[in-house]
């Protein structure tokens, strides 16, 4: 059992995956160990187990986190009153997540299979409320669209999000490779790839 008032034992694991998400900035998944996280917080490294048990773990929270700050904008807007362009906000608020998004691109399997199952959940709850926002999105600004309508949109456009970070943050490297492949291919910000393709299928659902 961790020792300390919640109040400590709070702030140590935000210091824990704030140290993970600076070290993100600049390193990949692979690359960053638990020894690279203890080295960037201000206590023992050991003490790092009695939050976390594995990177994966920590990489979780900070998965979660990510969910929490979306849900916080997309309740923003189910909040708005008058009329809402609910493409554009949605989009507009994803663009605004890359980390989130890069994170979903990146190890979500990993990251899910090394954790214990009340992280696992606590994650998940984060990842269902994301859902249960973008419900009631639809149901407040597509009252015309039926709940088998909405399940559908929800299924189609959680799995798209998982591929929006590879498409949109492309490297020279990458770039180079695609020209000399001879591929002729149109790069698009976060925000033109989302708003694109939920125009798309509200569209059709509008018209179905």
């Amino acid at each position: 059992m961790i020792k300390g008032t919640p109040e400590l034992i709070a702030g140590r694991r935000e210091e824990i995956v704030n140290a993970c998400e600076e070290l993100y900035k600049t390193r990949s998944f692979k690359e960053i160990t638990l020894k690279d996280i203890g080295n960037a917080v201000p206590f023992s490294r050991p003490t790092i187990y009695n939050y976390f048990q594995t990177k994966e773990e920590i990489f979780l929270a900070l998965f979660e986190r990510e969910y929490d700050r979306w849900n916080d904008e997309l309740s923003e807007i189910l909040e708005r009153g008058g009329e809402v362009k609910l493409a554009e906000a949605i989009a507009g608020s994803l663009a605004r997540r890359g980390q989130l998004l890069k994170l979903l691109s990146m190890n979500n399997y990993d990251m899910e299979a090394s954790s214990r199952e009340e992280n696992l959940v606590s994650f998940k709850k984060a990842y269902g409320r994301s859902m249960e926002l973008v419900t009631e999105l639809l149901r407040k600004y597509r009252p015309e669209m039926g709940e088998g309508e909405r399940a559908g949109f929800i299924y189609m456009f959680f799995p798209f999000m998982f591929g929006i970070y590879p498409y949109t943050a492309v490297t020279d490297k990458q770039k180079t490779a695609m020209d000399n492949a001879g591929i002729d291919y149109v790069y698009q910000s976060t925000y033109e790839l989302t708003l694109s393709f939920l125009n798309r299928l509200l569209s059709e659902k509008e018209s179905s």
